[in-house]
């Protein structure tokens, strides 16, 4: 039997009707860039995650670039993130002319590690308004990009204290993290992208709240910093031809918002039903006796802290693994051969192998299963199926 790894087609059809109708009001309508549409999905989404301000913007890249310039980042300062995550997590840094600074993850659970990150703080000397200084630079760090990588809510609270220690902005890429909730210093939980200063999401068409198209989002209860990001997503312009700053042209356009309206309201049940796969994963992995030969995806305590954007499991036989799938048309995707801080358009940066170990390991182990909404269980039981017998073969 073929597994697709992703396919949006059986999502689309299970609510074509509402889709169809959304886009022809755009037409009919005939405002295709910001208006009322986009107007209606940021206050949507905002009431979702319980934000102040969300502001659409055309992806979720362009939403990492606004965010750091809508807070003056940019060539005297350096901004920390992880080496084991999408290439524009670390690019947007490097594209507003700051420099890119790579601490190591936490292998449990692939997301950037606390304890690494606070060891390199420590070891920094400050600048007079305190900000940590950059060792190999000499630029004040001004900025930390939390990811809450695979959809799994990366502990953001302990940042917090820990940014607020060395007086830096906590900025958080939860484009793989719509709808996981994270842990607050109290004991309450929140969604993923609110706790720090602001949020950027992504609305890929593959990721758990999907448009047809590019789609990005900025969340932020600073209403000043929205005003600005609203101004620098439109070239600038706070009022028509009035530019007060460079900007970009980074807007969402109503087609997505239309698509983004229509979905929103069935992210909660679609994270759900890829808890449930991943669940099903985990009883037929130790049916087969395989939870002790392959890494399975960090599991926490309270569910709803993982949203399984991806179903990640490691071994060092991975390519191997993933050549048998392949010809047994069961699709499986590689996130993150190559981290960051070995990418050649990072080469200037300085940094070699062994500078991030657990990262450099994840790249080269790490193998992500199929785990859309619609996936059938007996897909799963398919894909379960096919990797027991791979590792049988190898005795």
């Amino acid at each position: 039997m073929a597994v697709p790894f992703f396919t949006t087609a059986r999502q689309h059809s299970s609510i074509e009707a509402e889709l169809f109708d959304a886009v022809k009001r755009v037409f009919e309508r005939g405002q295709f860039i910001l208006g009322g549409e986009v107007e209606s999905f940021e206050m949507a989404i905002a009431d979702y995650l319980g934000a102040r301000n969300a502001v659409g913007v055309s992806s979720g890249s362009s939403a990492l670039v606004l965010i750091l310039k809508a807070l003056d980042i940019g060539p005297e300062d350096a901004v920390i993130t992880t080496p084991f995550t999408f290439f524009s997590t670390a690019s947007s840094v490097a594209l507003v002319g700051a420099r890119p600074v790579f601490v190591d993850i936490e292998p449990r659970t692939f997301n950037l590690s606390l304890d690494k990150l606070a060891s390199l703080l420590n070891s920094c000397d400050r600048t007079d308004d305190g900000h940590p200084i950059e060792p190999a630079s000499k630029k004040a760090i001004k900025a930390v990009i939390l990811v809450h990588l695979f959809g799994l809510a990366a502990g953001a609270h302990g940042f917090c204290e820990l940014c607020r220690k060395f007086n830096l902005h906590l900025i958080e890429d939860a484009a793989q993290a719509i709808g996981t909730r994270d842990v607050s210093e109290d004991g309450s939980v929140g969604f993923c992208g609110t706790f720090g200063i602001a949020g950027a999401f992504s609305f890929f068409p593959t990721k758990n709240l999907g448009c047809a198209g590019d789609g990005g989002l900025v969340v932020t209860d600073d209403s000043g910093l929205a005003e600005r990001v609203r101004a620098l997503r439109d070239h600038g312009q706070r009022t028509r031809y009035r530019f007060d700053e460079l900007g970009l042209n980074a807007r969402l356009d109503a087609l997505q918002a239309a698509v983004l309206n229509v979905k929103l309201k069935y992210l909660d049940s679609y994270n759900a039903r890829r808890r449930e796969i991943a669940a099903l994963y985990r009883v037929l992995f130790k049916e087969y006796g395989l939870d002790e030969t392959i890494a399975l995806p960090h599991a926490p305590d309270v569910p709803e802290l993982h949203s399984y954007h991806q179903f990640v499991i490691r071994t060092p036989m991975r390519d191997e693994l993933r050549g048998f799938l392949a010809d047994r048309r069961i699709g499986t995707a590689v996130y993150y051969p190559l981290p960051l801080h070995l990418q050649p358009a990072f080469e200037y940066l300085g940094y070699e192998s062994g500078d991030a170990v657990e990262s450099e390991r994840a790249s080269k182990e790490v193998l992500a299963l199929p785990v859309f909404p619609e996936l059938e269980r007996s897909e799963v039981e398919e894909v379960v199926a096919a990797i027991a017998e791979f590792f049988e073969a190898k005795g």
